[in-house]
This record gives structure tokens, sequence and C-alpha cells, in this order.
């Protein structure tokens, strides 16, 4: 079976990462690209056209699943497009406010909806295990470093933001004792957790959390060499969502079912 995707922001990074990722196999095909400044006519042979159009277009080329990388309110407005075209839908964007993610959880109560930070296998191993290390390491200091291009706008990152709460769950903490970079006079306080967010070139993804104490240090490190790594895994969750109930999902539910 060839699931039929649906691409938005077909012509940025992961629009056209994804695009080529699913050339490359033959279980999924792109049966839509759109964008919203469709200045560029094709990516890889695939024709780029109208988001304006959306809808419209996800009836009539009779798509099974919209993969989204694209910005918080344009994400909205396609899963919203997509749950009333009755298509299932996978988000890999960030940034979003609460107001936002409210609107996604609505969507997925008609069609199923798949949001996550990162699409990398390793980062859900990463995720898997940094919390027992925090916990068999009470009163050891935290601290996290996110390394990204420099055209990311949010910061932290989704996934960092993802590896704290499992940091802060641990620990029994909120997120209030998140102290983002330091500055001047800044002693670090018992149960901080340092968050620190770096942008320069063209650097694909980096999160390392450093647990130390004792005369001792725990690195945890996930490096992403390139975009593939997230574009595989949103068409692996694209192809599986296609075939699940109306819901909220996140990545580690892919990794768990069959495959």
């Amino acid at each position: 079976m060839t699931v039929r995707l649906a691409v938005t922001g077909a012509t940025g990074r992961m629009g056209r990462e994804l695009i080529a990722e699913a050339a490359d196999r033959d279980d999924v095909s792109v049966v839509l690209a759109v964008n919203r400044d469709p200045d560029v006519e094709a990516v890889d042979g695939v024709a780029v056209e109208d988001a304006a159009d959306f809808g419209d277009l996800l009836a009539a080329r009779e798509a099974e699943a919209v993969v989204d990388f694209t910005g918080p309110e344009s994400s909205v407005a396609y899963v919203e497009a997509a749950a009333d075209a009755g298509v299932p839908a996978v988000v890999g964007t960030t940034g979003f406010d609460d107001g936002q993610l409210d609107a996604l959880r609505e969507a997925s109560e008609a069609v199923p909806v798949l949001k996550a930070a990162n699409f990398a296998r390793g980062v859900q191993a990463l995720l898997d295990v940094v919390g027992d290390a925090v916990a068999n390491l009470p009163g050891y200091d935290v601290e996290l470093v996110e390394t990204h291009h420099n055209a990311k706008r949010d910061a932290p990152s989704g996934t960092a933001k993802s590896i704290l709460r499992e940091v802060e769950d641990a620990r029994g903490v909120g997120d209030d004792r998140r102290v983002h970079g330091r500055e001047g006079e800044a002693p670090r306080e018992d149960g901080d957790i340092g968050v620190h967010a770096l942008r320069a070139g063209d650097v694909t993804g980096e999160h390392e959390v450093l647990v130390a104490g004792n005369h001792e240090e725990v690195r945890l490190t996930h490096r992403a060499e390139s975009r593939g790594v997230f574009a595989a895994g949103a068409v692996d969750a694209a192809a599986w969502l296609s075939q699940q109930e109306s819901g909220w999902y996140d990545f580690g539910d892919v990794l768990e079912g069959p495959q």
C-alpha cells in the first residue's frame, strides 16, 4: 500500500527534505505540495501549488496524510483544513503558544494529529533515558545546551523543552527552576536547571544534557547531522498515522507500534 502524502511549506528546508525522502520510498508518494508563496514551480519533480487552495486540493488529490513543518500560525491553519477534509496530520512545527496548541488538540477530535518536536529516533532514545539518569543522581547539577542553525526562530528548541520536562518530572519540580543563560552576578542555586540556546551557521541540531556532581559528570548528547533524519521519521509517522483513529499522538507512539 502506498500512502498519499500532502507536504506543506514545500519550498522550505524541511519541505524539500520530505519530498526527497518520499521519492526514495515505495510505501509513500507525495500527491500534493503547497507553499504560501509558490514562487518555485516544482521540487524534485513535484509541482508546488498555492496554499490558498489547500483544502480543496486535499480532497481532489485524495491525500491520506499531511506533513507540516512550517510556522505556528500557518501550521494551525493547515491542520484545521486537514481536519475539515478528514485527513490525518503530522506536525513537526515548534514554537506554538497555548491557544495554538489548543487548536491542534481540537482538530485531533476529528482526525488523528501527531505532534512531535523531533522525529529522530535517537532523540526518542535520549528522552527515554534522561529522566532515569537524573533520578539516579539526586543532588547533581543539570545543564542543557542546544545548538541550531542561525535561522531557527524559537528558543529553547521544542526538543530542548521535551528534554527539560523529562528532567523536571524526574526531579519533581516545575519549569520555574529553569535558568536561561547567565549574566553578571548569577551564582548557581541548588536545584537550578540551566538552559542555553546557541544559534549559529547551518547546524542541524544538537542537544546535550550535563549532569555533574561528586567529582564526576555524565553527558547525554544527540547530534543530527542531516535534516534527512527528521524527514525519514516524519514520513514514517505519516504512514503510521494514516491507519490510526482520530486522537492526539506523538512520535513515541509510532516507535512503540508495529513497524
